[in-house]
Parts: structure tokens; sequence; C-alpha cells
């Protein structure tokens, strides 16, 4: 190892997979987890997924080479969940044995020059995505080296590294400065440049992992493609300049518009955009950790956090509708203003994934807690909305109103895209629920689980959590440390108002942030959290939709209460507090939540009975429609009367 040594480890250590064993889930989200890594992750047929790479018979441009390191994202970190856990032993032994098999065959298809990919050799790193699968493949490979070197197998870790290196050395030679094809990188793929350029992440990653200067500059010439054609991606400028990230098409390139699945030119790709924010966040990440010449050089630097921190805040803004979701067939549309109309392909599984890790970046990087409120907000409605209740498959789009139902099959693959990305989105909830980092303990996430870690110089820390939250507003910490620290408690950014006890002892909290327990902690020392969480009203173009805390509220057919389109009657003001709401038990066990509302719906109001309010009922968003039935459809937007004048 070079100089660069120590820091390279400690920013792999930012985003271990040991970190996600310090959580352990109980409760209702333990159960998902549990049933997601038992049906999908560790059931994956992995000859399948890897069968691709040694034919190398692509010819249509399809993608599905991505479908493997997706799954060693998940597969990895989950793998280290269950070998901490107990009793899951087999479970873990069954996993590790499918992981090693498919690195295998993933090292065996690697041939001479390099290349690790499906496309014959005159359509690589052109049109299509090869550029992209070779993206996901060294990420792969690095989570595979990250598990193998924190478990002492140094060997094999080294195989998967040096596999790794050879990929990206191949991707160098073709298409990096000077290379072999002719052609930039930044010119293949799709999208101007977004989805090949995207391969700045794993780039990014092994620079950290080897300290080889080579892969900074293979950086640093990606970057240059990403801000300075005119014709590219674009993603410093224009986002300084303040352009909304579904306004960034017609600045020096030529959208199409017949608004097909794929485009060569168009800048309104969601999932490839964010994926390319993530890279350019690592790459801030080395530069602010102690590499960066000051000048000229930090100028930059700043420029390309803030352009990241601007476009997220615009996502937010612009994009994001109250089940934390967003996109239009992957598109950006100033969803959030249109969330109330039936807009096709809404909220994809792999945008939701994205953007959950696309957040957690931030959070890590500015230690702003608003974005653990939009993980959170993502999380509770659309991610879990997507999944499956038996945990076996993600749906590929969720809408507002509608159903669920099963994804796509992709690339003639009985698989697809969400499925393989779906996994990943539990990973930034369970590393970012509970942290300890510069010697402080930090709760960003909350709901019955064991947390432990340790501080710099190796003192023990844990606590027990439990909690029924979100649909219970209370959550009780107890303490198993005996050290002094802080230890950090977010309180959401939609909470009105909070109450913190210690020992039985009520504190002063400030809402919307961090509020920080300085002291000697004791064995047993109990820290009580009860949240305000009334129910929101949010209008919007003469309709209304409900909010509790950060859960979205939807009727479900199940309820058999009524006609779910009769309008509400004018009166209700955006923001307003609900008073008509009460928790009810739920009528069946696939739903977690349900309330009962009486609400002034009908238009028949003229006379003494129709006057009266109705009671009808609702549950969390992420139950409704959760059978995955044809037959079982749910609403989140109501429409409101309009009166003459309107």
């Amino acid at each position: 190892m070079n100089t660069l040594s120590v820091l390279a480890f400690a920013a792999i250590a930012a985003y271990s997979s040991a970190d996600v064993g310090r959580v352990q889930l109980k409760g209702r989200l333990g159960e998902r987890l549990d049933t997601m890594i038992k049906r999908h992750v560790a059931a994956c047929d992995v000859d399948y997924i890897t069968a691709p790479f040694m034919e190398k018979t692509e010819t249509k441009g399809w993608w599905q080479t991505e479908f493997w390191g997706k799954w060693m994202h998940s597969a990895v970190p989950y793998l280290r969940y269950l070998e901490n856990g107990a009793g899951q032993g087999a479970e873990a032994a069954s996993l590790r044995r499918k992981i090693d098999r498919g690195v295998e065959r993933m090292l065996a298809s690697q041939e001479a020059c390099g290349y690790i990919g499906n496309y014959p050799d005159e359509l690589r790193c052109g049109e299509g995505w090869d550029v992209w699968g070779m993206k996901y493949t060294m990420m792969g490979l690095m989570h595979y080296y990250d598990g193998e070197r924190e478990t002492g197998n140094g060997e094999r870790a080294q195989r998967a590294l040096a596999a790794c290196r050879r990929l990206c050395d191949y991707v160098i030679a073709e298409i990096g400065p000077g290379g072999r094809r002719g052609r930039e990188l930044w010119q293949t793929g799709n999208w101007s440049g977004y989805a090949s350029s995207s391969i700045l992440e794993p780039v990014m990653w092994l620079y950290k992992r080897t300290g080889e200067k080579k892969y900074l500059d293979f950086a640093e010439y990606i970057i240059k493609g990403m801000s300075e054609p005119e014709a590219g991606p674009r993603l410093v400028d224009l986002a300084l300049k303040g352009v909304s990230v579904a306004d960034r098409n017609g600045y020096g390139n030529k959208p199409e518009s017949h608004g097909g699945y794929v485009m060569k030119h168009n800048r309104w790709k969601s999932y490839e955009m964010m994926s390319c924010y993530q890279g350019l966040l690592d790459y801030v990440e080395v530069k602010r950790g102690g590499v960066d010449s000051g000048g000229v050089e930090s100028a930059r630097v700043g420029d390309i956090l803030r352009a990241a921190v601007m476009t997220a805040e615009d996502i937010v803004r612009e994009e994001i509708n109250l089940a934390g979701g967003c996109a239009c067939s992957e598109a950006w549309f100033h969803g959030a203003r249109k969330q109330h109309l039936p807009y096709l392909r809404l909220q994809e599984t792999c945008v939701t994934t994205t953007w959950m890790r696309f957040c957690e970046k931030l959070l890590s990087m500015t230690d702003d807690p608003k974005w653990a409120d939009q993980i959170e907000r993502t999380f509770y409605n659309a991610y879990l909305g997507a999944l499956r209740l038996d945990g076996a498959e993600f749906a590929g789009y969720t809408p507002l109103s509608g159903n669920r139902y099963h994804g796509q099959h992709h690339c003639y693959m009985h698989t697809d895209c969400c499925t393989a990305n779906g996994p990943r989105g539990f990973l930034c909830f369970l590393r970012e629920m509970f942290r300890v980092k510069d010697d402080t303990a930090t709760f960003n996430f909350y709901g019955s689980a064991l947390v432990d870690g340790a501080t710099a110089d190796g003192r023990k820390v844990a606590f027990d959590m439990y909690s029924l939250y979100p649909r219970a507003n209370s959550v009780r910490i107890v303490s198993h440390t005996e050290t002094r620290l802080p230890v950090r408690f977010r309180i959401p950014g939609w909470c009105g108002k909070a109450y913190v006890k210690l020992n039985g002892t009520a504190l002063d909290v400030s809402c919307g942030g961090y509020f920080t327990i300085d002291r000697e902690w004791r064995l047993g020392d109990i820290v009580d959290i009860k949240f305000e969480m009334p129910v929101i009203a949010h209008v919007l173009d003469h309709n209304v939709a409900f909010t509790r805390g950060p859960v979205l509220l939807a009727r479900d057919s199940r309820f058999n209460d009524g006609d779910m389109t009769e309008p509400l009657r004018k009166g209700i003001e955006d923001g307003a507090q609900m008073c008509g709401f009460a928790e009810v038990r739920v009528p069946t066990d696939d739903m977690w939540m349900a309330f009962s509302a009486t609400l002034p719906i009908g238009s028949h109001h003229e006379n003494p009975e129709g006057a009266l309010p109705s009671t009808v009922f609702f549950c969390d968003y992420a139950s409704a429609g959760d059978t995955w039935k044809r037959d079982d459809f749910y609403r989140t937007w109501f429409p409101v009367e309009y009166g003459p004048a309107e």
C-alpha cells in the first residue's frame, strides 16, 4: 500500500458490510427484512444471473450484466447480517456458497484483455448498456473483496480485486484518454452520457481500495466528460445555475421528442442521473479527506458538492411525492405538482432505491438530518410498498392509486432491474439507523432493534430499542453502555413537538434536528421519546391526501367502505390537522396499520342526512394493495368539489 492506504481503508469503513450487522431488527420490520433475505437474496439462482457473462452474444444493447453486481451489493452485507444474528447459520452458509460460486463463474468469464461482460468485441464500449454493466460488475467484485477482507480471507479478496483492476484497466484502454475505440466515455451508452458516466462510482471505489493514481486520473477524466462537453451530462454547471432536473434538456443537447423508454440524448433520466452524483460525491469525499491541494482545485470540489446538494434539494422540492417516490417512466417531470394525476409507470423501484442511496451519501457527508427525513419517508412508503409481503419480489412500479403487481421480465430473462436492485434500499435504512462516528452515537431511525458499535478508542456502545413506530408515536431506548458518550436522537422534520424523558425526567427538546444527551451512560438507563403525530391534509389542485407522521395514508378496497371516487366537500385547508382520524384494529393481518376517518364526503349535502359526514377507513400506503391481487385496489388522492366561481 502507498501513503493513501489510511485514507482508502477509512473510506471503505464508512460503507462496510459489517455496519449492517450492528443493527439486528426485531418486530415487523425485522420480519420484513428476514423474509426478504430468505425468499429473495438467499434464494437467488446465481447460475442464472451469471449465465450471460459466459456467452458474449448480446447484440441488442440490453442490460443483463447489471443483475449480478446489484445482487452482490445486497448479498455480501446480508451475509454478514445473517452471520451476526442468532440461529441463522444454515441460511448464512447457503448464501456464502452462492456468493462464492457466482464470483468463481465471473472470474472464469474474464477474458485475457480484462473484459467481463456479454457483448461481442465489435459492440463493446459503444451503444447500449455495456459500460453500465461493467460498472455493476466492478461494484460486485469490490463488495466481495470487502467482505473477504473483513473476514480474513485475503487470498480470495485479492483475486476479486485483481479482476476488478483488470476490468477497469480494460475500460481505460478502450474509452479512456486516447482509448482504442476512438470515442469519449460520455459519448457511449444512453441519456447524454449519464449511464456510462455513472461508472465513476466504482472507479472511485477502486481508487479508495488501491490508492493507485491511475484510477483517480481516470475518475477526473470521467468528471471532465460529465461537466465540460456542451452536449454531455453537464451535471455541475446546470445544477449551479439552478436548472431543475426536469428542465435540463436543450442546453447544448438535442433531445428526442418521441418519449421512448430509451433515448440517446435526453437528460431527464432519474436513475442514471442520481447514479452519476453518487460517484461525484465519492470523488468529493476523497478530495476532502486529505488529498486536496487547495486553491482552484478546492473551489472545483466545492462546486461539485454544491451541485449535488442543489440537485437533491431540487428533487425534494419538484419531484418527491408524499410516498417519498419519484419519476414517471424513470423520467423527471416536476412530479411533486402532478402526483394527484394518473401518470404512467410511477415510482420505479430502481429510482426509489437510488434516491435512498443518494440521500444516505448526503447524510453521511453533510450530517444534515433532512436527508434522514427523506430516507424515512421513502422507506416506509414507496420502498416497503414495492416489496411483496413474502419478500420474494419487488414491484417494478408502485402507483399512488391503483394496485400492486409483478414487475417486468427484462432482456428475455425471468427477472428485472427492480427485483435485482430492491434489496439495496433496505441497506440504507439499516446502515443509518444507528451509527457511532467521531465518538458520537446517532439514532436516525426508530424501531425494535438491538444496536451496537464502538468508539474510535474501542469503547463498546450498545442499546436495546423497542417501538411500534411509526404505527405508534413512541420509542423506548435502554442503555447497555457504560461509558461517557454523546448520543444524538433525530427529531423528524415533520414532528411539531417531541417529548423526551431520561430515566423518567423530562428534558427540553427542539424539533427538526438532532437532540443530544451527553452523559456517563449506565446499564439500564432509559430514554423515552414521544412524537406528536397528527394526521395532516395536503391539498393540490382540488385533490386532497393525508399523512400521519412519515406515513402516507390510503383507502383500500378490502375495507369495502364505499365509493373511493366520491368527492370531499370544500373547506379542507392545505396543512390542516385532521381531528377525525382514529387508530383502529386492522381487518386483516396483511395490513400494518388502520384508521377510521370521519370526513365530509359526498355531493348530496343539501339535505339533513347527506350533510352528515361519513366514516371510511385508511391504512398505511405500504399495506395498500399488498396482496398483489388485481381486484385489490387503493387510492391516496381524493377529489375535492369545485364551486361555481372556480
